[in-house]
C-alpha cells in the first residue's frame, strides 16, 4: 500500500455532521455580511460547491475542525483535488482569476477582479476567520491570515492593493466602516 494511502483518514459520522455544520455556518455568516453590503444573490449562493461530491467528502475525510480540510488534504496528497474543484467554480478567490498573460514572458499572473467578488472575498475572509478562530476571533484575524500567505501568492497589483486596504479598514476601523466602505466602491463599480 502506498505510504500516502496509510494517511488518508476514514470516513466516520460525526464528520459527516460537524463538517455540514462548519461548511453551513461559514455560509450564513457570508450570506449576513453580502446582504448587508447588497449582494444578496452572491450571499444566497456562496461556496454552493462545497456541498457537492468532489468537495464534500474531502472535507469530511479531512475534518479537523480548527482550519480548512483542503490543508489536510494537501499535506497526504501534495496538492488539494477539492481546493482545485472549489476555487475553479467560485469568483471571490483571488485564484480562479490567475491565468497566462498575454505576455508569455510573464508566465501566469493575477487579473484584476471585479469589485464584488473582492467584496465577496472579504465576507468571506471575515467568516472564515470567525469560523475556525471562534472566541479568539477578533477584526484583525483575517489581516493575520492575509500576512501569513502574502509573500506566496499569485493577484492583480491593484486587486491586492484593495484587499490590504479593505483588510486594514476592518482591522482598525471595524466591520460597520468596512461594510460601509465597500457600499460606496460597489456603488462606483471599480477600484
Amino acid at each position: 500500500m502506498p505510504e500516502n494511502e496509510m494517511k488518508i483518514p476514514k470516513i466516520k459520522l460525526v464528520n459527516i455532521v460537524k463538517h455540514f455544520c462548519t461548511i453551513t455556518r461559514h455560509r450564513l455568516l457570508v450570506c449576513k455580511h453580502c446582504f448587508k453590503i447588497g449582494l444578496y444573490w452572491q450571499g444566497l449562493t456562496h461556496d454552493l460547491s462545497k456541498y457537492s461530491p468532489e468537495e464534500f467528502w474531502t472535507g469530511v475525510r479531512f475534518y479537523q475542525g480548527t482550519r480548512s480540510p483542503n490543508a489536510a488534504e494537501r499535506e497526504v496528497y501534495g496538492f488539494s483535488k477539492a481546493w482545485l474543484h472549489h476555487k475553479g467554480r467560485n469568483k471571490h478567490h483571488f485564484e480562479y482569476w490567475i491565468d497566462f498573460s498575454m505576455d508569455k514572458s510573464k508566465g501566469l499572473v493575477g487579473n484584476k477582479m471585479p469589485v464584488n467578488y473582492v467584496a465577496e472575498m472579504m465576507m468571506d475572509r471575515i467568516a472564515a476567520s470567525s469560523v475556525y478562530k471562534g472566541k479568539d476571533y477578533t477584526n484583525s484575524s483575517p489581516m493575520e491570515y492575509y500576512n501569513r500567505e502574502k509573500d506566496f501568492i499569485v493577484i492583480h497589483p491593484e486587486t491586492r492593493a484593495l484587499l490590504v486596504h479593505l483588510l486594514t479598514v476592518l482591522s482598525e476601523q471595524g466591520e460597520e466602516a468596512l461594510f460601509a466602505e465597500i457600499r460606496v466602491l460597489l456603488k462606483k463599480g471599480d477600484y
